[in-house]
Protein backbone atom coordinates (compact mmCIF):
# COMPACT_ATOMS: atom_id res chain seq x y z
CA UNK A 1 0.00 0.00 0.00
CA UNK A 2 0.93 3.40 -0.84
CA UNK A 3 0.84 6.38 1.80
CA UNK A 4 -1.48 9.25 0.85
CA UNK A 5 1.30 11.43 -0.27
CA UNK A 6 2.48 8.78 -2.84
CA UNK A 7 -0.66 8.61 -4.01
CA UNK A 8 -0.65 12.38 -4.67
CA UNK A 9 1.88 12.10 -6.40
CA UNK A 10 0.94 9.64 -9.10
CA UNK A 11 -2.47 10.63 -9.50
CA UNK A 12 -2.04 14.53 -9.31
CA UNK A 13 -1.41 16.14 -12.74
CA UNK A 14 -1.93 19.86 -12.35
CA UNK A 15 0.92 22.64 -13.54
CA UNK A 16 3.73 22.25 -10.89
CA UNK A 17 3.11 18.53 -9.83
CA UNK A 18 5.69 16.07 -10.35
CA UNK A 19 3.14 13.57 -12.36
CA UNK A 20 2.24 17.08 -14.58
CA UNK A 21 5.78 17.78 -15.20
CA UNK A 22 5.96 14.36 -16.56
CA UNK A 23 3.21 14.22 -18.68
CA UNK A 24 3.23 17.51 -20.18
CA UNK A 25 6.33 15.75 -22.26
CA UNK A 26 4.12 13.98 -24.21
CA UNK A 27 2.33 14.17 -27.46
CA UNK A 28 -1.95 13.64 -26.72
CA UNK A 29 -4.80 12.71 -29.61
CA UNK A 30 -7.40 15.31 -27.91
CA UNK A 31 -10.17 15.86 -30.82
CA UNK A 32 -10.93 14.28 -34.04
CA UNK A 33 -10.88 15.86 -37.59
CA UNK A 34 -14.04 15.96 -38.38
CA UNK A 35 -14.67 18.56 -35.04
CA UNK A 36 -13.45 21.05 -36.87
CA UNK A 37 -15.82 20.36 -40.48
CA UNK A 38 -18.06 23.06 -39.37
CA UNK A 39 -16.60 25.00 -36.66
CA UNK A 40 -12.91 26.02 -36.35
CA UNK A 41 -12.18 26.05 -32.72
CA UNK A 42 -13.13 24.16 -29.73
CA UNK A 43 -12.78 23.71 -25.88
CA UNK A 44 -10.86 21.21 -24.67
CA UNK A 45 -9.63 19.88 -21.24
CA UNK A 46 -6.25 18.28 -20.98
CA UNK A 47 -3.93 17.95 -17.77
CA UNK A 48 -6.45 19.62 -15.73
CA UNK A 49 -6.18 22.65 -17.80
CA UNK A 50 -8.78 24.11 -20.21
CA UNK A 51 -7.67 24.95 -23.60
CA UNK A 52 -8.94 26.23 -27.30
CA UNK A 53 -8.16 24.36 -29.89
CA UNK A 54 -8.52 26.28 -33.27
CA UNK A 55 -7.80 25.32 -36.83
CA UNK A 56 -7.01 28.21 -39.50
CA UNK A 57 -8.70 28.14 -42.96
CA UNK A 58 -5.80 26.45 -44.54
CA UNK A 59 -5.98 23.81 -42.40
CA UNK A 60 -3.11 24.68 -39.53
CA UNK A 61 -3.67 23.44 -35.87
CA UNK A 62 -3.59 25.90 -32.88
CA UNK A 63 -3.93 25.48 -28.97
CA UNK A 64 -3.39 28.04 -26.80
CA UNK A 65 -5.39 28.65 -23.30
CA UNK A 66 -8.68 28.95 -23.34
CA UNK A 67 -9.33 32.46 -21.45
CA UNK A 68 -8.35 35.45 -22.79
CA UNK A 69 -5.79 37.35 -20.93
CA UNK A 70 -7.11 40.63 -21.25
CA UNK A 71 -10.50 39.98 -19.23
CA UNK A 72 -10.75 36.00 -19.20
CA UNK A 73 -13.57 35.82 -21.86
CA UNK A 74 -13.31 32.31 -23.79
CA UNK A 75 -11.11 32.81 -26.85
CA UNK A 76 -12.94 29.29 -28.03
CA UNK A 77 -15.85 32.09 -28.98
CA UNK A 78 -12.98 34.30 -31.02
CA UNK A 79 -11.77 34.36 -34.70
CA UNK A 80 -9.46 32.31 -36.16
CA UNK A 81 -6.46 33.79 -38.72
CA UNK A 82 -4.14 32.25 -40.40
CA UNK A 83 -1.70 33.43 -38.25
CA UNK A 84 -3.47 33.01 -34.52
CA UNK A 85 -6.58 33.96 -33.37
CA UNK A 86 -8.89 36.89 -31.86
CA UNK A 87 -10.78 37.14 -28.72
CA UNK A 88 -14.29 38.19 -30.25
CA UNK A 89 -14.33 40.49 -26.67
CA UNK A 90 -12.02 42.98 -27.36
CA UNK A 91 -10.09 41.83 -30.09
CA UNK A 92 -7.02 41.00 -28.41
CA UNK A 93 -5.44 38.44 -30.96
CA UNK A 94 -2.45 35.93 -30.17
CA UNK A 95 -0.44 33.98 -32.53
CA UNK A 96 0.35 30.26 -32.57
CA UNK A 97 3.24 30.66 -29.32
CA UNK A 98 0.65 32.42 -27.27
CA UNK A 99 2.34 35.77 -27.73
CA UNK A 100 -0.48 38.65 -27.98
CA UNK A 101 0.08 40.64 -31.55
CA UNK A 102 -2.73 43.21 -31.53
CA UNK A 103 -4.92 44.90 -28.67
CA UNK A 104 -7.02 47.30 -31.12
CA UNK A 105 -8.67 49.39 -28.01
CA UNK A 106 -4.06 50.17 -26.53
CA UNK A 107 -3.20 52.20 -30.04
CA UNK A 108 -0.03 51.40 -30.39
CA UNK A 109 1.19 50.19 -27.29
CA UNK A 110 4.20 48.20 -27.41
CA UNK A 111 5.47 47.80 -24.00
CA UNK A 112 2.44 46.88 -22.86
CA UNK A 113 1.20 44.22 -25.44
CA UNK A 114 4.98 42.78 -25.53
CA UNK A 115 4.24 41.63 -22.22
CA UNK A 116 1.24 39.44 -22.69
CA UNK A 117 1.90 36.22 -23.33
CA UNK A 118 -0.51 32.84 -22.81
CA UNK A 119 0.38 28.96 -22.53
CA UNK A 120 0.14 27.44 -25.92
CA UNK A 121 1.14 24.55 -27.79
CA UNK A 122 1.73 22.49 -30.92
CA UNK A 123 -0.82 20.81 -32.67
CA UNK A 124 -1.27 18.59 -35.68
CA UNK A 125 -3.06 15.57 -37.26
CA UNK A 126 -2.26 12.01 -37.54
CA UNK A 127 -4.48 9.54 -38.17
CA UNK A 128 -7.52 11.35 -38.41
CA UNK A 129 -7.06 12.54 -34.37
CA UNK A 130 -5.75 16.11 -33.62
CA UNK A 131 -2.44 15.32 -31.26
CA UNK A 132 -1.74 18.26 -28.93
CA UNK A 133 1.66 19.57 -27.60
CA UNK A 134 1.29 21.49 -24.38
CA UNK A 135 4.70 21.36 -22.32
CA UNK A 136 8.20 23.19 -22.39
CA UNK A 137 10.51 23.88 -25.32
CA UNK A 138 11.27 22.39 -27.83
CA UNK A 139 8.97 20.02 -28.93
CA UNK A 140 9.45 16.41 -29.33
CA UNK A 141 8.24 14.23 -32.53
CA UNK A 142 4.91 13.16 -32.40
CA UNK A 143 5.59 9.45 -32.32
CA UNK A 144 4.04 7.84 -35.79
CA UNK A 145 3.20 4.72 -33.83
CA UNK A 146 2.24 1.17 -35.89
CA UNK A 147 -1.64 1.36 -35.88
CA UNK A 148 -1.68 5.26 -36.72
CA UNK A 149 -0.08 5.26 -39.78
CA UNK A 150 -0.59 1.42 -41.36
CA UNK A 151 -3.00 0.41 -44.62
CA UNK A 152 -6.23 -0.66 -42.98
CA UNK A 153 -10.25 0.46 -42.32
CA UNK A 154 -9.60 2.35 -39.30
CA UNK A 155 -12.32 2.74 -36.55
CA UNK A 156 -12.56 4.41 -33.52
CA UNK A 157 -14.76 4.12 -29.98
CA UNK A 158 -14.29 6.48 -27.36
CA UNK A 159 -15.71 7.93 -24.15
CA UNK A 160 -15.42 9.96 -20.97
CA UNK A 161 -14.52 7.65 -17.86
CA UNK A 162 -14.96 9.22 -14.24
CA UNK A 163 -11.55 8.15 -13.26
CA UNK A 164 -7.87 9.19 -12.57
CA UNK A 165 -6.26 7.58 -15.70
CA UNK A 166 -3.40 6.03 -13.44
CA UNK A 167 -5.98 3.19 -12.67
CA UNK A 168 -7.06 2.53 -15.97
CA UNK A 169 -3.01 1.88 -16.87
CA UNK A 170 -2.46 0.28 -14.19
CA UNK A 171 -5.09 -2.26 -15.41
CA UNK A 172 -2.75 -2.43 -18.49
CA UNK A 173 0.20 -4.66 -16.37
CA UNK A 174 -2.94 -6.80 -14.71
CA UNK A 175 -3.19 -10.15 -17.27
CA UNK A 176 -4.93 -12.23 -14.32
CA UNK A 177 -7.80 -9.66 -14.26
CA UNK A 178 -8.58 -11.30 -18.04
CA UNK A 179 -9.40 -14.55 -16.59
CA UNK A 180 -11.31 -13.55 -14.00
CA UNK A 181 -13.15 -10.34 -14.31
CA UNK A 182 -13.40 -11.23 -18.31
CA UNK A 183 -13.29 -15.26 -17.88
CA UNK A 184 -14.79 -16.57 -14.68
CA UNK A 185 -17.44 -13.18 -14.15
CA UNK A 186 -18.29 -13.12 -17.79
CA UNK A 187 -19.14 -16.80 -17.20
CA UNK A 188 -21.00 -16.05 -14.59
CA UNK A 189 -22.81 -13.20 -16.11
CA UNK A 190 -23.79 -15.25 -19.29
CA UNK A 191 -25.20 -18.12 -17.05
CA UNK A 192 -27.35 -15.56 -14.79
CA UNK A 193 -28.76 -13.44 -18.08
CA UNK A 194 -29.18 -16.66 -20.40
CA UNK A 195 -26.37 -15.34 -23.35
CA UNK A 196 -22.84 -17.39 -23.86
CA UNK A 197 -19.77 -15.94 -22.58
CA UNK A 198 -16.82 -15.49 -24.92
CA UNK A 199 -14.71 -18.60 -24.56
CA UNK A 200 -10.69 -16.26 -25.86
CA UNK A 201 -10.39 -14.93 -22.37
CA UNK A 202 -11.28 -18.13 -20.09
CA UNK A 203 -7.80 -19.53 -20.18
CA UNK A 204 -5.56 -19.48 -16.74
CA UNK A 205 -2.45 -17.68 -16.97
CA UNK A 206 0.17 -20.44 -16.09
CA UNK A 207 2.93 -17.76 -16.18
CA UNK A 208 3.61 -14.22 -16.93
CA UNK A 209 6.62 -11.64 -17.64
CA UNK A 210 7.44 -7.95 -17.64
CA UNK A 211 10.07 -6.53 -19.46
CA UNK A 212 11.28 -2.92 -19.39
CA UNK A 213 11.93 -2.03 -23.11
CA UNK A 214 12.40 0.90 -25.09
CA UNK A 215 8.72 2.11 -25.21
CA UNK A 216 8.01 0.88 -21.66
CA UNK A 217 6.42 -2.35 -20.34
CA UNK A 218 6.35 -5.70 -22.55
CA UNK A 219 3.77 -7.80 -21.16
CA UNK A 220 4.32 -11.45 -21.85
CA UNK A 221 1.78 -14.41 -20.50
CA UNK A 222 1.67 -18.38 -21.16
CA UNK A 223 -1.52 -19.78 -21.25
CA UNK A 224 -2.91 -22.99 -19.93
CA UNK A 225 -2.61 -25.88 -22.79
CA UNK A 226 0.11 -23.10 -24.33
CA UNK A 227 3.93 -23.13 -24.21
CA UNK A 228 6.51 -19.89 -24.39
CA UNK A 229 6.17 -20.65 -28.02
CA UNK A 230 3.07 -19.25 -28.58
CA UNK A 231 2.48 -15.82 -29.66
CA UNK A 232 1.83 -14.38 -25.77
CA UNK A 233 4.76 -15.37 -24.66
CA UNK A 234 7.25 -15.27 -27.32
CA UNK A 235 6.26 -11.90 -28.56
CA UNK A 236 3.43 -10.54 -26.17
CA UNK A 237 2.33 -6.77 -26.22
CA UNK A 238 3.51 -3.51 -24.74
CA UNK A 239 2.48 -0.95 -22.20
CA UNK A 240 3.56 2.33 -24.20
CA UNK A 241 4.77 4.45 -21.74
CA UNK A 242 2.61 6.82 -20.12
CA UNK A 243 -0.31 6.28 -21.74
CA UNK A 244 -1.23 3.53 -24.08
CA UNK A 245 -1.37 -0.14 -24.67
CA UNK A 246 -0.97 -1.68 -28.09
CA UNK A 247 -3.22 -5.26 -28.50
CA UNK A 248 -3.44 -6.87 -31.61
CA UNK A 249 -4.41 -10.42 -32.59
CA UNK A 250 -6.00 -11.97 -36.10
CA UNK A 251 -5.08 -8.81 -38.23
CA UNK A 252 -6.57 -6.60 -36.01
CA UNK A 253 -3.97 -3.79 -34.67
CA UNK A 254 -5.29 -1.39 -31.84
CA UNK A 255 -4.05 1.26 -29.69
CA UNK A 256 -5.77 1.75 -26.36
CA UNK A 257 -5.47 5.38 -25.41
CA UNK A 258 -5.71 6.89 -21.61
CA UNK A 259 -6.05 10.61 -22.38
CA UNK A 260 -5.65 12.67 -18.58
CA UNK A 261 -8.32 15.48 -18.85
CA UNK A 262 -7.89 16.05 -14.93
CA UNK A 263 -7.46 14.12 -12.03
CA UNK A 264 -11.22 12.77 -12.03
CA UNK A 265 -11.62 12.10 -15.72
CA UNK A 266 -9.83 10.24 -18.53
CA UNK A 267 -10.65 10.30 -22.43
CA UNK A 268 -10.64 6.39 -23.89
CA UNK A 269 -9.85 5.66 -27.36
CA UNK A 270 -9.74 2.54 -28.56
CA UNK A 271 -8.11 2.81 -32.40
CA UNK A 272 -8.40 -0.26 -34.49
CA UNK A 273 -6.91 -0.84 -37.96
CA UNK A 274 -8.47 -4.19 -39.80
CA UNK A 275 -6.44 -5.47 -42.36
CA UNK A 276 -6.92 -8.95 -43.29
CA UNK A 277 -4.56 -10.89 -45.25
CA UNK A 278 -2.67 -6.72 -45.18
CA UNK A 279 -4.63 -6.17 -48.61
CA UNK A 280 -6.35 -2.95 -47.88
CA UNK A 281 -5.68 0.27 -48.16
CA UNK A 282 -5.50 2.96 -45.84
CA UNK A 283 -9.38 5.18 -45.18
CA UNK A 284 -8.11 8.62 -44.03
CA UNK A 285 -10.42 9.39 -41.69
CA UNK A 286 -11.27 6.66 -39.06
CA UNK A 287 -15.59 5.53 -38.27
CA UNK A 288 -15.79 7.25 -35.24
CA UNK A 289 -18.21 6.30 -32.38
CA UNK A 290 -19.16 6.60 -28.90
CA UNK A 291 -19.52 3.31 -27.05
CA UNK A 292 -21.50 3.26 -23.80
CA UNK A 293 -20.57 1.88 -20.21
CA UNK A 294 -23.84 2.50 -18.20
CA UNK A 295 -27.53 1.53 -19.29
CA UNK A 296 -30.49 4.02 -19.08
CA UNK A 297 -30.88 2.98 -15.36
CA UNK A 298 -27.85 3.83 -14.38
CA UNK A 299 -25.89 0.31 -14.16
CA UNK A 300 -22.95 -0.88 -15.47
CA UNK A 301 -23.39 -2.45 -19.12
CA UNK A 302 -21.26 -5.32 -18.38
CA UNK A 303 -21.88 -8.09 -20.93
CA UNK A 304 -19.05 -6.94 -22.80
CA UNK A 305 -14.89 -6.66 -22.31
CA UNK A 306 -14.99 -3.19 -22.03
CA UNK A 307 -18.00 -2.44 -19.96
CA UNK A 308 -16.44 -4.95 -17.57
CA UNK A 309 -12.92 -2.53 -17.32
CA UNK A 310 -14.46 0.40 -16.31
CA UNK A 311 -17.16 -1.00 -13.91
CA UNK A 312 -13.79 -2.48 -12.39
CA UNK A 313 -12.10 0.88 -12.47
CA UNK A 314 -15.29 3.41 -11.89
CA UNK A 315 -15.98 1.20 -9.00
CA UNK A 316 -12.69 1.83 -7.08
CA UNK A 317 -13.66 5.62 -6.95
CA UNK A 318 -12.34 8.95 -8.91
CA UNK A 319 -8.84 8.24 -7.29
CA UNK A 320 -8.22 5.20 -5.62
CA UNK A 321 -7.48 4.98 -2.62
CA UNK A 322 -4.18 3.03 -2.47
CA UNK A 323 -3.62 3.52 0.99
CA UNK A 324 -5.87 0.39 2.01
CA UNK A 325 -4.75 -1.86 -1.41
CA UNK A 326 -2.84 -5.06 -0.26
CA UNK A 327 -0.56 -5.60 -3.71
CA UNK A 328 0.35 -9.39 -3.91
CA UNK A 329 3.09 -11.31 -6.26
CA UNK A 330 0.31 -11.20 -9.34
CA UNK A 331 0.59 -7.65 -9.21
CA UNK A 332 4.66 -7.50 -10.39
CA UNK A 333 3.58 -5.32 -13.30
CA UNK A 334 1.70 -2.67 -11.40
CA UNK A 335 4.88 -2.40 -8.86
CA UNK A 336 6.63 -1.97 -11.94
CA UNK A 337 4.97 0.69 -13.82
CA UNK A 338 4.78 2.58 -10.74
CA UNK A 339 8.24 2.31 -10.31
CA UNK A 340 8.91 3.61 -13.70
CA UNK A 341 6.67 6.77 -13.46
CA UNK A 342 9.32 7.99 -10.32
CA UNK A 343 11.92 7.18 -12.06
CA UNK A 344 10.79 9.38 -14.79
CA UNK A 345 9.52 12.38 -12.30
CA UNK A 346 12.83 12.08 -11.46
CA UNK A 347 14.43 12.47 -14.84
CA UNK A 348 12.39 15.33 -15.75
CA UNK A 349 13.20 17.32 -12.14
CA UNK A 350 16.61 16.72 -13.43
CA UNK A 351 16.00 18.63 -17.01
CA UNK A 352 16.43 15.16 -18.92
CA UNK A 353 13.97 13.73 -21.17
CA UNK A 354 11.54 11.03 -20.02
CA UNK A 355 11.27 7.42 -21.86
CA UNK A 356 9.61 7.06 -25.13
CA UNK A 357 10.78 10.81 -25.95
CA UNK A 358 10.86 10.72 -30.13
CA UNK A 359 13.87 13.50 -31.45
CA UNK A 360 14.03 12.17 -34.33
CA UNK A 361 12.30 12.64 -37.33
CA UNK A 362 10.85 9.10 -38.62
CA UNK A 363 7.90 7.06 -40.51
CA UNK A 364 6.43 4.97 -38.60
CA UNK A 365 7.13 3.18 -35.53
CA UNK A 366 6.73 -0.55 -35.16
CA UNK A 367 6.02 -2.20 -31.95
CA UNK A 368 6.04 -5.56 -31.11
CA UNK A 369 2.49 -7.12 -30.54
CA UNK A 370 1.32 -11.11 -30.79
CA UNK A 371 -0.77 -12.23 -34.01
CA UNK A 372 -1.82 -15.43 -32.62
CA UNK A 373 -3.90 -14.17 -29.77
CA UNK A 374 -4.68 -16.22 -27.04
CA UNK A 375 -4.14 -19.15 -29.47
CA UNK A 376 -7.35 -18.21 -31.30
CA UNK A 377 -6.38 -16.52 -34.21
CA UNK A 378 -8.94 -17.68 -36.56
CA UNK A 379 -12.11 -17.13 -34.48
CA UNK A 380 -10.58 -14.05 -32.06
CA UNK A 381 -11.73 -11.15 -34.77
CA UNK A 382 -15.68 -11.97 -34.55
CA UNK A 383 -15.33 -12.66 -30.81
CA UNK A 384 -13.59 -9.69 -30.42
CA UNK A 385 -15.51 -7.51 -32.36
CA UNK A 386 -18.76 -8.78 -30.92
CA UNK A 387 -17.06 -9.27 -27.41
CA UNK A 388 -15.98 -5.45 -27.19
CA UNK A 389 -16.05 -1.96 -27.05
CA UNK A 390 -16.13 -2.50 -31.26
CA UNK A 391 -20.10 -3.65 -31.38
CA UNK A 392 -20.90 -0.61 -31.45
CA UNK A 393 -19.17 0.62 -34.44
CA UNK A 394 -21.68 1.48 -36.89
CA UNK A 395 -19.25 -0.77 -39.40
CA UNK A 396 -19.13 -3.99 -36.64
CA UNK A 397 -21.02 -6.47 -39.33
CA UNK A 398 -18.98 -5.09 -42.27
CA UNK A 399 -15.68 -6.02 -40.22
CA UNK A 400 -17.02 -9.22 -38.97
CA UNK A 401 -17.86 -10.19 -42.77
CA UNK A 402 -14.36 -8.75 -44.13
CA UNK A 403 -12.72 -11.07 -41.51
CA UNK A 404 -14.92 -13.92 -42.02
CA UNK A 405 -14.71 -14.14 -45.50
CA UNK A 406 -10.47 -13.93 -45.37
CA UNK A 407 -10.44 -16.83 -42.86
CA UNK A 408 -12.50 -18.34 -45.58
CA UNK A 409 -10.13 -17.91 -48.06
CA UNK A 410 -7.53 -19.07 -46.02
CA UNK A 411 -9.55 -22.21 -45.47
CA UNK A 412 -9.74 -23.03 -49.25
CA UNK A 413 -6.49 -22.57 -50.21
CA UNK A 414 -5.37 -24.51 -47.62
CA UNK A 415 -7.71 -27.29 -48.62
CA UNK A 416 -6.77 -26.67 -52.24
CA UNK A 417 -3.04 -27.23 -51.38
Amino acid sequence: MLTVEQNEELTQIGPGTPMGELLRRYWYPIAFEQDFDTLPSKTVRLLSENWTLYKTPSGKYGIISEKCAHRNASLTYGVVHEDGIRCGYHGWKYDFDGRCVEQPAEADNQNFRDRVTMKSGKAQVMGGLVWVYVGPAPAPELPRFDVFVKDGIRDVGYTTIPCNWLQIMENSVDPHHVEWLHGYYFNFLGETHGFEAPKAFQKKHIKTGFDEIEWGILKRRVLEGHSEANDDWAIGHPLVFPFYMRVGGAYIDQMQIRVPIDETHTWKLFYSTHNPGEQLTVNERPVVYEYLWKDADGRFITDYVEGQDVMAWVSQGPITDRTQEHLGRSDAGVALLRKMFKENMRKVAAGEDPLGTVREKHDIINLPCEKDKFGAERTFAKAWIEGGSMRYSPQADELITLHLEYWDSVAKAEAGA
